[in-house]
């Protein structure tokens, strides 16, 4: 199977535009509102600033967002990259519940639990929107 060939369903081509879509809200967030929020979640053991870690999570996030949105011939790689980018950042929701940090109205230690569920939710999300799931179900066959 050609991942380049590979189609997609009207309902996986929304629900691709629609992440990208808030990735590049998310992104905005990380460059200006929200900055202060998202320093929250970055672990304390990361050896850099935690201002310098969002400032380059938002543009990265910023990439994937207009990647997921514009750049169908190369979906499904974008797909798998964002899944692993979901993965990556995971340590940071982990950290916010652990250190019972308050951020995005998430002030409580059951609502940041809560939230550690929705992570998986993300990263099907990347894979299936963008044709990925079938790729990778054909190819390890």
């Amino acid at each position: 199977m050609n991942k380049n060939t590979l189609t997609t369903s009207k309902t996986q081509q929304f629900f691709r535009i629609l992440l990208g879509s808030l990735m590049v809200i998310a992104a905005i967030g990380h460059l200006t509102f929200q900055r202060e929020e998202f320093q929250a979640q970055v672990p304390s053991w990361i050896p850099l600033s935690k201002d310098l870690v969002v400032i380059l999570s938002g543009i990265v996030e910023l990439g994937f967002g207009l990647s997921m949105i514009f750049w169908k011939q190369q979906r499904v790689n974008i797909g798998i990259a964002l899944a692993i980018f979901y993965i990556l950042i995971f340590p940071g929701n982990i950290a916010q519940y652990v250190n019972a940090t308050d951020a995005f109205g998430l002030n409580t230690d059951t609502k940041r639990l809560i939230r550690l569920f929705f992570q998986p939710v993300l990263i099907f999300w990347a894979l299936w929107s963008t044709g990925a799931t079938t790729y990778l179900n054909h190819k390890f066959d």
